[in-house]
């Protein structure tokens, strides 16, 4: 089994490993592609203006110039305690058992602009670059998008793709198969269901973490149910590939 993750735009600072080494990363064919994008991201660092536009980020932001400045030489960490937001923060990986812990190294991909797809455990430094920031002389999805799908079609294992839509066109993966996207949604009192947007955050990172926990390797989308059943979650069988997550949201 393998979860797909959407990275976040905010970051923890700080790091207790050494400096980023691209070859420690997961999908090791992917480290040249890798050193090109942040050999690119340092380049325009040097002029804050331009980062700024590139980034798509305000004068008040200055700092995310910075780190990405300081890219290679910073201080690294678990990917999956680098990012904070929503997602992250309901996932709450600090407090996760070492069973656990040990599970996500496995089995949690992150989609990163910048490194593409990463493991939870690959340590990463703090770093700004979004699925539609403009590095000059690359377009980030026509970079990812011929090499992505074929690194995660390599493991061979259930894929549940909990990326946000904006992600899922950094990289698109088939649906149906091994592949499913998980849509959160919510149900009115007449019955009627639709997709959320901000509250679909919390729910895939608890979901992750209800996974997580449970620490044992899925084949089927049935052994999936089960499992979110037993911590609390409603889902069920959506389009063709996509599964649906139920939530209050709230």
């Amino acid at each position: 089994m393998l979860i797909l993750l959407p990275p976040s735009e905010t970051k923890r600072e700080g790091g207790d490993a050494a400096r980023l080494d691209l070859a420690r990363l997961r999908f090791s064919s992917l480290t040249a592609t890798r050193r090109r994008l942040v050999r690119e991201l340092r380049a325009i660092s040097r002029d804050e203006d331009a980062s700024l536009k590139a980034l798509k980020i305000s004068a008040r932001q200055r700092s995310e110039v910075l780190r990405n400045r300081t890219v290679t030489t910073s201080p690294t960490m678990p990917a999956i305690d680098r990012y904070t937001g929503v997602v992250f923060d309901a996932l709450d990986s600090a407090t996760l058992s070492a069973e656990a812990r040990s599970f996500a190294a496995g089995h949690v991909v992150i989609q990163s602009a910048l490194l593409g797809p990463i493991g939870a455990m690959d340590p990463i430094p703090a770093y700004r670059l979004s699925h539609d920031s403009k590095l000059p002389g690359v377009h980030l999805a026509k970079t990812w998008a011929p090499l992505v799908p074929q690194e995660i079609a390599a493991t061979n294992d259930l894929v549940l793709d909990f990326r946000s839509e904006a992600y899922v066109a950094l990289s698109p993966l088939p649906r149906g198969g091994n592949s499913w996207f998980l849509r959160v949604v919510t149900e009115s009192d007449d019955g009627s269901v639709r997709a959320l947007n901000h509250f679909n955050k919390k729910a895939k990172g608890l979901l992750t973490r209800a996974l997580l926990m449970h620490a044992r390797d899925l084949a089927t989308v049935d052994e999936v149910f089960t499992v979110a059943v037993q911590a609390g979650h409603r889902m069920e069988f959506g389009d063709p590939g996509e599964i649906r997550l139920f939530t209050s949201g709230v």
